[in-house]
């Protein structure tokens, strides 16, 4: 679970981050950013109805995704704002290959401190 400071939860920063942020989607996932002007990344995961209409395979992908930016958190740069839309392609899909197509996204928005591990 991320903590309550690293979490995106108001809709005026999830609609600042859509309208003014940098983005870089792929077939799997999505990522949008917005520097924040603070200490910490803020996250906020996105998985609509049209990724699965049951919530349970909705939330698993959620609990993924935290894992993996919980994973990368040390090789993240700080101060941004970081929306992640999850596509209907994802459905299905091992943890390796979101953390692939997540961590693509990070370095195409130029937001990785290091270069991460190879998966």
């Amino acid at each position: 679970m991320l903590a309550k400071t690293n979490r995106l939860t108001k809709k005026k920063d999830f609609d600042a981050v859509w309208q003014k942020g940098r983005s870089s989607f792929a077939k799997i996932i999505g990522v949008k950013i917005l520097a924040n002007g603070l200490e910490e990344s803020r996250f906020g995961i996105m998985v609509g109805l049209k990724v699965s209409k049951k919530a349970v395979e909705r939330n698993k992908i959620k609990r993924r995704i935290r894992e993996i930016i919980r994973l990368e958190a040390l090789n993240l740069k700080n101060g941004f704002d970081i929306a992640i839309t999850v596509m209907p392609a994802a459905r299905g899909l091992e943890f390796n290959e979101l953390r692939g197509a997540l961590v693509f996204n990070f370095k195409r928005l130029g937001i990785l401190r290091a270069e991460s591990k190879k998966l």
